[in-house]
């Protein structure tokens, strides 16, 4: 995903949550945008890393990427003001302990999944040496095989091996 839409997106949700707070009767009615808010800062974080892998800049990667999490910070922040205002810190709460237990998970099913990566490309790994090691082996007895029949045809033609 190209950054620049994804720091779009990221600017659009944020804007839409704003314009929807000012009208919203609860917080609750609020949730799905914020959601969606959450998701595009996730998808902006992974495009921009992703960006930066690829391409351009150090420093112009590094601004896009911290102004695009200061965004949402700033954000977080006024919505945790909205939850405080209405009275209902203690689900702000929650939702920040439900968040880094969701971040606990997904950095051990990421962990999980990079250790199984690394063993089956070691499997890989020693399956293309074994294929190397037989490999070679086959051609060893190949040249043997060669130079055992030669051997033979020299003593058939010559009649001089042995004694």
């Amino acid at each position: 995903m190209d950054p620049m839409l994804a720091l779009a997106g990221i600017q659009n949700a944020i804007s839409m949550v704003k314009k929807a707070s000012k009208v919203a009767n609860d917080l609750g009615s609020l949730a799905p945008m914020i959601g969606k808010m959450f998701d595009a800062k996730s998808v902006a974080t992974k495009a921009l890393l992703e960006a930066k892998k690829n391409k351009g800049s150090n420093m112009g990667q590094a601004l896009q990427i911290e102004m695009a999490l200061e965004q949402a910070r700033a954000f977080e922040e006024e919505l945790k003001m909205l939850f405080f205002q209405s009275n209902k810190l203690d689900v702000w709460q929650k939702i920040k302990e439900r968040q880094a237990q969701m971040d606990i998970d997904d950095a051990r099913e990421l962990r999980s999944l990079q250790k199984s990566e690394k063993a089956a490309k070691k499997k890989e790994e020693e399956m293309q040496e074994l294929a190397m090691i037989i490999g070679g082996v086959a051609f060893v007895l190949f040249l043997v095989f060669v130079g055992v029949n030669e051997l033979m045809e020299f003593c058939a033609t010559t009649r001089r091996c042995g004694r």
